[in-house]
């Protein structure tokens, strides 16, 4: 299966729509499926906005879970990759990511401290 590398700068804003889920890789013994370094695999669902077009959802598969990443959070997915697969009649593309991190709300960082260290 050949990866695909996606440059996430050209999608626009990307926002968690489902937090992260450990993957399944058996329904009925529920057991999660794990990389070859044993490190569980989660999916996020992203919404990808671009300008002048509809919002789409992927599903993101990531090793270890992705902390502080909840639902409407704007996130940073780095190392995105694609992959085209096909089995019998059916066929899609996945998507797989070396991290997805959380983007700090603007002004988040040194306005509060700022406002203490002011001093009135």
């Amino acid at each position: 299966m050949q990866s695909i590398p996606v440059d996430t700068s050209r999608l626009g804003v990307l926002r968690c729509a489902v937090g992260p889920e450990a993957k399944v890789s058996n329904f009925e013994t529920k057991e999660v499926k794990k990389d070859r370094d044993g490190n569980t695999i989660y999916t996020v669902a992203v919404m990808v906005r671009q300008e002048g077009r509809r919002v789409s959802v992927i599903e993101i598969s990531v090793s270890s879970e992705p902390k502080g990443v909840t639902e409407g959070t704007e996130v940073r997915v780095t190392g995105l990759e694609a992959f085209a697969w096909a089995m019998g009649d059916r066929h899609g593309i996945s998507f797989r990511a070396a991290a997805i991190t959380p983007v700090p709300a603007a002004g988040a960082t040194g306005t509060a401290a700022a406002g203490k260290a002011g001093g009135v």
